[in-house]
């Protein structure tokens, strides 16, 4: 079966320090164009897919610029709006040793979050798609976004088409309260969630329980449990040893059984940024591919290692690639 993925979400501008480079003493900033739907849409062309990316981006050059970097990559983008004020852009203080990256958003008004609900024709927009990817991050930029997120997944679910969700919660973006709400009317309509133990506890209300080993099987299990409709569960579980040393393990729960992956010792981090949007587009690779939960799991854990290389929002790297960093030896053990 030929598949089509429509992500949909807000192309951003990110600058970026030099790194060693403070904000108070930086004279030049890298500029990349991102966003995590746009990111898992370029990902997944990258490994062979046919991806469909919507989003809205005002009407100049910027917002050209944005749209042909995603293009550049094999996505199709010819659903994008044109319109409104500005692209959203953040800002980084990148880290380096013990000192974590810095976050700055500036994304108050851009032309996703002011876009109704009446600009974008949802059945068109799902003609031929197989599945949906979206985030909390676009539900969370405005009431209107949680609006269209919220019709784009139900008239997905309703036309059978295959829903993929990241919680991906932000919270300078929106409040704990109203990302649970949001997720109470829109879970239902899910078929794959990305969340892990802190979103089950802080977002399902899951009891915590005292850490042990293989504890994830709890937490997925319950989830499962109050929505049985969720087919598969996935997240990371990462060790922060400095901002350029990471150790890094994926985690795949499938009909009652929890995957690990094999763990990533990353000793050179050059940009962590998109790391999370390349793990999401593994999963996604892996079960489009009808791979088992194992090769998933280890094919998305290794995609997004090889993210973590190179310098932007996204892991050009192909499946052969991936395969080779994916069997490598792992230099940590779990």
């Amino acid at each position: 079966m030929k598949h089509n993925i429509l992500c949909v979400g807000e192309t951003l501008m990110r600058f970026s320090t030099q790194v060693g480079t403070h904000f108070y003493d930086t004279t030049k900033l890298n500029l990349h164009y991102g966003g995590a739907e746009a990111n898992v849409a370029i990902n997944l062309s990258s490994l062979g897919h046919q991806t469909t990316y919507f989003t809205k981006v005002p009407d100049n050059q910027l917002g050209h610029s944005a749209i042909r970097h995603t293009q550049k990559y094999g996505v199709n983008a010819s659903e994008v709006l044109f319109g409104g004020s500005r692209m959203g852009a953040y800002y980084v203080e990148s880290g380096a040793g013990p000192r974590a990256s810095k976050v700055i958003y500036d994304r108050a008004n851009s032309s996703i979050s002011e876009m109704k609900i009446s600009e974008v024709d949802v059945d068109a927009l799902l003609e031929g798609k197989t599945m949906l990817h979206i985030t909390g991050i676009t539900a969370a930029l405005s009431e209107d976004s949680r609006e269209m997120t919220k019709e784009l997944m139900k008239k997905a679910h309703e036309k059978g088409i295959t829903v993929n969700f990241d919680v991906n919660y932000r919270s300078k973006l929106w409040t704990i309260e109203e990302c649970k709400i949001f997720l109470q009317d829109v879970l239902p309509y899910v078929d794959y969630l990305s969340a892990g133990k802190r979103d089950a506890i802080t977002f399902f209300g899951v009891p915590e329980i005292e850490e042990q080993e293989n504890e994830l099987d709890y937490y997925y299990q319950k989830m499962n449990e109050m929505y049985p409709n969720i087919k598969i569960f996935y997240s990371t579980l990462r060790n922060v040893i400095s901002a350029t040393h990471n150790t890094l393990q994926g985690t795949f729960w499938k009909a009652g059984v929890t995957y690990y992956s094999k763990v990533q010792n990353m000793d050179h981090i050059i940009d962590r940024i998109g790391g999370g949007d390349a793990f999401a587009a593994g999963v996604i690779h892996g079960i489009l591919e009808n791979k088992d939960p194992e090769y998933t799991i280890n094919f998305a854990t290794a995609f997004s290692s090889l993210k973590h290389t190179v310098n932007g929002d996204v892991s050009p790297f192909s499946v052969e690639e991936t395969e080779k960093t994916m069997t490598a030896d792992a230099s940590v053990e779990r």
